[in-house]
């Protein structure tokens, strides 16, 4: 196994403290809780079963998925119909200009906090041409 493979392959835990895993290497049953999430389930308060690290090429520090087992994930919650209100509210926001109240089809940046047509009106008036 070449070096950077083995300063993340100890499947026992006795330099890491938990199962590790070079990146792709984990042994089936074991899934991130985006690998979770894309099967419908969710790591429902189990403790971390293992993790799967990377050694950064040019940093040299190491970056680290946790790994749960998937035959103690339960299954995603179901959204009630007030979650998907609350959900509605605040994509409503994101899409209103605050500054002339226009409603867009996209969210608006959080860089200038309103529209094309405002930050436009907004550069005129401040220089004044």
């Amino acid at each position: 196994m070449s070096g950077v493979y083995g300063k993340c392959f100890d499947p026992t835990g006795a330099r890491h403290g938990i199962p590790t895993y070079p990146w792709k290497f984990a042994p089936h049953g074991l899934a991130t809780r985006r690998q979770l999430r894309a099967q419908g389930l969710r790591p429902g308060g189990q403790p971390i079963a293992a993790q799967a690290m990377r050694i950064n090429r040019r940093t040299g520090t190491p970056r680290v998925a946790y790994l749960y087992r998937e035959d103690l994930a339960l299954p995603v919650r179901p959204m009630t119909s007030r979650k998907w209100g609350a959900l509605a509210l605040a994509m409503l926001a994101r899409q209103t200009c605050p500054a002339c109240g226009v409603i867009y089809s996209y969210c608006i940046s959080r860089r200038y906090g309103m529209c094309g047509l405002c930050i436009d009106a907004n550069h005129t008036a401040q220089t004044g041409s």
